[in-house]
């Protein structure tokens, strides 16, 4: 079954009230909304699920009790979808490509529905992702729902404090992170982005709209030399219903294509996709992973 041509599938009856124990899932990208729904039945939860259209996995059709697709710019759509299903309590994982707000012929292309176009143009003071995120927050609270992180279901997912390939970093790495640590918190600060590329205590590439990845792609174009260090945290002001650091196999293949030699991330709020297997290809590509708190970073 493709996402591309299937609106809705569900399993059971859809209940119009709030079932003991059903949790929303409203899910992106990638392996983390896949977690979160294995996760939540092994703790005996139905899952509602919202998929994103063209970003949602398949797999998620089969591993929770009712789904339904909905375009990005539904955001109406999407609320409806939740009371069909009788979720009132959400959760947010997966990315959301950003960069398609300004893609050519946006409006035909993404035909947001009447409540997207209200909120987008009346409520928002500015498109930042937290501006963005909490403001869909807000539009579900005035539909009686409320939303809660997805690690408090699989809080296994995030990284503990230390070292965790076999290479650790040089001291002459351990300072470009120190670096790199000062400027992510402030682009973080100033919802920008959360990573940073460094070499030799200079910015190489600091991530925007574009996320993590393309960002490590530029870091390698600009960068040819290789050697160099990602450092990606949590905004200081983060919320952990959304937008969480998040890392994965995907991230260490991109690292290693670009040249990188070091990834520090922020324990206890970053989320590790599949760590066992990150680390072990981290190992193979001779890389070095450092999750570090914010003291441990600053000196």
């Amino acid at each position: 079954m493709s996402l591309l041509s299937t609106n809705r599938r569900s399993r059971g009856k859809l209940s119009s009230g709030p079932p003991e124990g059903r949790i929303g899932l409203l899910a992106g990208s990638g392996r983390f909304p896949i977690l979160f729904a294995e996760a939540a039945r092994r703790q005996g939860l139905k899952v509602a699920c919202v998929g994103i259209r063209y970003e949602a996995p398949e797999v998620l059709a089969d591993l929770c009790d009712s789904f339904e697709v909905v375009g990005v710019s539904k955001l109406g759509g999407m609320i409806r979808s939740f009371k069909r299903q009788g979720a009132r309590r959400i959760v947010m994982a997966g990315k959301v490509t950003k960069s398609v707000m300004y893609t050519p012929g946006r409006i035909v292309r993404l035909w947001p529905d009447l409540r997207m176009i209200r909120f987008w143009t009346r409520n928002l003071r500015d498109k930042r992702d937290d501006s963005i995120l909490l403001g869909v927050i807000a539009e579900f609270e005035r539909d009686g729902m409320t939303f809660a992180s997805a690690l408090d279901y699989c809080p296994e997912l995030l990284v503990t404090q230390g070292v965790l390939t076999r290479r650790r970093p040089t001291a002459a790495e351990l300072k470009d992170v120190e670096f790199g640590w000062m400027l992510a918190k402030e682009m973080g600060r100033l919802d920008v982005g959360q990573s940073v590329a460094v070499k030799e205590s200079a910015a190489v590439a600091v991530e925007a709209i574009e996320g993590t990845d393309r960002c490590i792609e530029r870091a390698g174009q600009l960068c040819r030399a290789g050697g160099w260090t990602l450092v990606k945290v949590a905004k200081p002001q983060q919320d952990m219903r959304f937008d969480v650091p998040t890392v994965g196999v995907t991230t260490i293949e991109n690292l290693h294509k670009a040249g990188a030699r070091v990834l520090a991330i922020e324990a206890g709020k970053t989320i590790v996709i599949d760590q066992p297997d990150v680390v072990a290809l981290a190992d193979r590509y001779g890389m070095s992973i450092v999750a570090m708190d914010g003291s441990a970073a600053s000196g």
